[in-house]
């Protein structure tokens, strides 16, 4: 059962059923969020296996300790950080290898903090107070892919200078929606604004590419990665990463020569959630479930 409240936990199965190998092994879920991976595994494993789950909002952290959506399970730790800072947290649980990670990309931020992680860095109503026009046109357009960046970031900076910038979600959605002249059937015009002042002020592709490199070293051999992501920036992280080290690396001046790397991961290919998910949780639509196996 997922008790994740209002959060319907996409490709819960499929992710589970890829991450599994060993019943008890060591497992980490890299982004607990509200717990239905982690529960969904913990069900799966038998009673020596161990789960590490890891998230960087200290409110996360605090209801999986405790609270009616508890995880009250001897084998389950919860660790407050960033997924980008795993190997340092597999070291502080005296853990070594591991059997499997998950990373379910996917997130929601109803306010204008957007930072996952509540205790450092910048707010997103911070830097459009102070960034300037390019530099805010420059964070939608990439982190976004939105092609209306630079009509948005205008008409920001142009608030701001009138003396009211922009606080809340409301007024950032009403900003967008005046600056954006077409939109796609039933997506709000700000989605696209949203998820890049996200992804810039959480530093997320840079963290998710960290974690991948790390993983390579923390999987033990036959231990899987499962990675779910929502958007197409994420999504070519991980498959460029993911068919990177699934070919060896050839020295093509001497091509009967070993490899001078070999392959150390094989790509078990793709999931994309079925009809049903989709009807059920439109949320699940744009998600893409890629798998790999760590080689000896």
């Amino acid at each position: 059962m997922d008790h994740s409240g209002l959060h319907t936990t996409v490709l819960l199965h499929e992710a589970i059923d890829a991450l599994v190998t060993k019943p008890d092994g060591i497992y980490v879920d890299g982004t607990f969020g509200r717990g239905g991976h982690t529960r969904e595994l913990l069900s799966r494993l038998g009673p020596g296996a161990r789960v590490i789950g890891i998230d960087r909002d200290p409110a996360a952290v605090a209801a999986a300790k405790d609270g009616p959506d508890a995880v009250r399970d001897p084998r389950f730790e919860i660790v407050h950080a960033s997924f980008a800072q795993l190997p340092a947290a597999l070291a502080d649980a005296a853990l070594g290898q591991i059997t499997g990670l998950l990373l379910d990309l996917g997130v929601s931020s109803p306010q204008m903090d957007m930072r996952m992680d509540t205790t450092r860095g910048e707010t997103a109503a911070d830097f459009l107070a102070r960034a300037d026009e390019r530099h805010i046109a420059e964070v939608i357009r990439d982190y976004g892919e939105e092609r209306f960046a630079v009509a948005i970031a205008k008409a920001l900076v142009t608030l701001r200078e009138s003396g009211t910038p922009v606080r809340t979600t409301r007024e950032l959605s009403a900003v967008v929606a005046r600056a954006v002249r077409t939109r796609e059937a039933g997506q709000d015009p700000a989605t696209r604004t949203f998820q890049a002042l996200r992804i810039f002020v959480n530093a997320e592709l840079e963290e998710l590419e960290q974690v991948l490199t790390s993983a390579l070293g923390l999987l033990e051999t036959g231990g899987r990665l499962a990675v779910i992501s929502f958007h197409s920036l994420e999504d070519r992280i991980v498959k460029t990463f993911i068919a990177r080290e699934s070919k060896a690396e050839i020295d093509r001046r001497a091509p009967f020569a070993p490899p001078s790397r070999a392959l150390r991961l094989h790509a078990l290919g793709r999931v994309k959630p079925g009809a049903a998910e989709v009807a059920a949780n439109g949320r699940a639509r744009s998600a893409i479930l890629r798998v790999a196996e760590r080689l000896a």
